[in-house]
């Protein structure tokens, strides 16, 4: 091994656990059914980060009884560039938890004005008042302008 991480741990066999094993494996980021967007953010970003999949660096699909699926990114020890970037990417998280916040940005408008679009005239209504912002934006397909936020706090929720 060329790299030792300081702050990615190897993988360890779980408790009640029937799936592949991966000694030879640290463990970087995970996200699961119910991620927010913060999480899967920092999954999709991170793993851009050490330069995506390859034949060393891994993403780990399986299934959970609690979560319905987990995905997490496997690095072999012997991939030093992937495992000294994700090293340095963990810990940035340590002391701020976003890897990008442009993304995580995005991210969340996009999920939101996806929402909007799909939510029923009543409950647009039932936001914008809430919000703060005229009910007749209701009426329209496309997120409404919110200067305070309040909107997209609203549809987090």
């Amino acid at each position: 091994m060329n790299y030792e991480p300081h702050t990615l741990a190897r993988w360890t066999l779980p408790d009640s656990y029937g799936g592949e094993h991966w000694p030879e494996y640290f463990v970087f980021l995970a996200q699961n059914r119910d991620s927010d967007a913060l999480a899967r953010s920092n999954f999709i970003c991170g793993l851009k980060a050490i330069g995506g999949e390859s034949e060393t660096v891994h993403i780990v699909r399986e299934r959970h009884w609690a979560v319905g699926w987990v995905e997490w990114i496997a690095i072999h020890q012997d991939d030093a560039a992937a495992l000294e970037a994700a090293d340095s990417v963990a810990a940035a998280l340590t002391d701020y938890p976003v890897v990008s916040d442009d993304h995580w940005s995005e991210l969340e408008y996009t999920e939101a004005a996806d929402y909007w679009e799909r939510m029923r005239i009543r409950d647009r209504i039932d936001c914008c008042a809430r919000a703060g912002i005229s009910i007749f934006a209701a009426r329209r397909d496309y997120l409404p302008p919110d200067d305070t936020g309040a909107l997209l706090e609203l549809l987090r929720d």
